[in-house]
C-alpha cells in the first residue's frame, strides 16, 4: 500500500475478468489535513492508486500504469460523509499487460469512471 492506512479493504471478490471491492477510506489519514482542511476531498490520484493496488491483488502481479483514458471524476468523495466505496474492476488481458475499467460508487452515486492500461513489471 503506497499510503499506509489510507484505506481498508472490507472485501474483494473476483471471478474471471471481474472483481468487486468494498473499501473504507480512513477519514483520519494525514492526506486530509492538507486536502482540504475543513472540507476533505479524497484526491483523484489516491483513487487511481487504490485501483492499481486492487488490480495487483486480483492479478497477483506488480503493475505499472502505462496510460489512463476516460478519466471522469463525477462526485466528490468526502471521507467524513461517504467513506464506504464499491469499486468494480473489469480486467482484460492485452498484448502488453492489462486494461482495467473501473466504476467507483458510494451508495447509488457514481464517483469515478476510469480506464487504465498497465504493464506487468
Amino acid at each position: 500500500m503506497l499510503l499506509k492506512d489510507f484505506y481498508k479493504v472490507n472485501s474483494l471478490e473476483s471471478t474471471e475478468g471481474k472483481a468487486i471491492a468494498y473499501i473504507t477510506i480512513n477519514k483520519d489519514h494525514d492526506v486530509f489535513k492538507g486536502h482540504f482542511p475543513g472540507n476533505p476531498v479524497t484526491p483523484g490520484v489516491c483513487m487511481m492508486q487504490i485501483i492499481k493496488e486492487l488490480s495487483e491483488e486480483v492479478l497477483s502481479k506488480k503493475l505499472f500504469m502505462e496510460s489512463a483514458s476516460n478519466v471522469k471524476f463525477m462526485a466528490i468523495i468526502n471521507p467524513y460523509k461517504t467513506p464506504d466505496l464499491e469499486l468494480t474492476l473489469d480486467i482484460d488481458e492485452t498484448e502488453t499487460g492489462f486494461r482495467v475499467k473501473n466504476i467507483t460508487k458510494f451508495n447509488d452515486t457514481v464517483a469515478l469512471k476510469l480506464t487504465t492500461s498497465y504493464n506487468v513489471i
